[in-house]
């Protein structure tokens, strides 16, 4: 293959953009594939477009090379809010897992919306970051800003949620759910509701998973009235409950997804007038500090945010150096308190 001037004759010098056209890519995976300083340069994907530019006659411009894409050593987090604890807390975990490989972590916050995740996924990506982390992956096809990724073969890993495909490590939300569904279950309770958190995120659906499980288990019966799918916010929460605690007979026992729905329901629970955990028992999730400091400490499921983040920045590296996609599923761990209690 080789290229000629228009109208000349003469045979051209190829071009970056003729070994884009021949290998499928864009310019500028091209540009990262052949610079070894980048870290793409070390992956299989480069190796077959580095063998394309040779089959085309492509070399290098020396008076160019300066101009090609460095390394950044920056790596882009998108997060749906800070203002979320357990994002906040995930955030600083990655930052830290980053800094301690000699990576500067730079979080956009999209509110777990599509739109703007693939609006501040770009704006990442146009600050030359060497990889992606997202903690917004859904599983209901809404957002197409993974597959921006891998079209534009940018190395990526998902945190605390998956979407089934991509590089992810996560909680083992369907044993979190489990083991505290069981809780309630030995301290009598068989009438249990579920905050259930957004059917979208694969976190919430494992929980929720795991809630079922346990009550199968124990052969209970679910009342899917009960199973309230919500938002991940204190508002939903209360908003949960609202409806949770007007059926009857009124649930004994309430699960909830996350900290801030828990703190939603207790809420909700104190202006019906009901106690905690005299009329109603509460579990959280993720165990978040505010946890332990209630007026009525809260059970929480404990989740490894720490081991999340650093299997996160592994399956980066692991990303960047084209190794196949992996999921690492890391166990939380119940910790009970005050806010539930046998059942009278």
């Amino acid at each position: 293959m080789t290229a000629r001037s228009a109208g000349s004759g003469r045979k051209r010098r190829p071009t970056m953009a003729d070994v884009a056209r021949a290998a499928g890519v864009n310019p500028s995976t091209v540009s990262r594939a052949l610079d070894d300083r980048h870290p793409f340069s070390r992956s299989a994907s480069a190796e077959r477009i580095r063998t394309i530019a040779q089959q085309v006659g492509y070399t290098p411009d020396p008076s160019a090379s300066s101009l090609r894409r460095q390394s950044t050593r920056t790596v882009g987090v998108i997060v749906p809010r800070l203002t979320d604890t357990v994002m906040a807390m995930l955030y600083e975990e990655i930052a830290a897992a980053c800094r301690g490989q000699g990576l500067l972590a730079l979080v956009a916050t999209t509110g777990d919306d599509p739109d703007e995740e693939e609006a501040g996924g770009r704006l990442l990506l146009e600050r030359r970051v060497d990889a992606m982390v997202l903690t917004t992956a859904r599983l209901d096809g809404a957002g197409t800003f993974i597959g921006t990724l891998a079209d534009q073969e940018v190395p990526y890993a998902l945190a605390m949620r998956t979407d089934g495909r991509g590089p992810a490590a996560v909680g083992d939300d369907r044993l979190g759910g489990y083991l505290a569904t069981r809780h309630l279950i030995d301290l009598g309770h068989t009438r249990i509701a579920v905050v259930a958190g957004p059917s979208h995120a694969s976190s919430a659906l494992g929980r929720t998973a795991g809630f079922r499980a346990a009550m199968t288990e124990a052969d209970l019966p679910v009342d899917d009235a009960l199973v309230r799918v919500s938002g991940f916010s204190m508002e939903s929460g209360e908003d949960a409950a609202a409806h949770i605690l007007s059926h009857t007979p009124r649930p004994t026992a309430v699960l909830c997804v996350n900290d801030n729905t828990a703190i939603g329901v207790m809420a909700a629970a104190r202006r019906q007038g009901l106690r905690i955990p005299e009329d109603l028992s509460l579990v959280g999730y993720n165990d978040t500090p505010v946890a332990a400091r209630l007026p009525v400490p809260l059970t929480s499921v404990r989740v490894p945010f720490r081991d999340i983040a650093q299997g996160t920045v592994t399956l980066v590296q692991r990303a960047i150096d084209g190794k196949p996609p992996q999921t690492l599923t890391y166990a939380p761990t119940l910790i009970p308190r005050a806010s539930t209690s046998r059942r009278s």
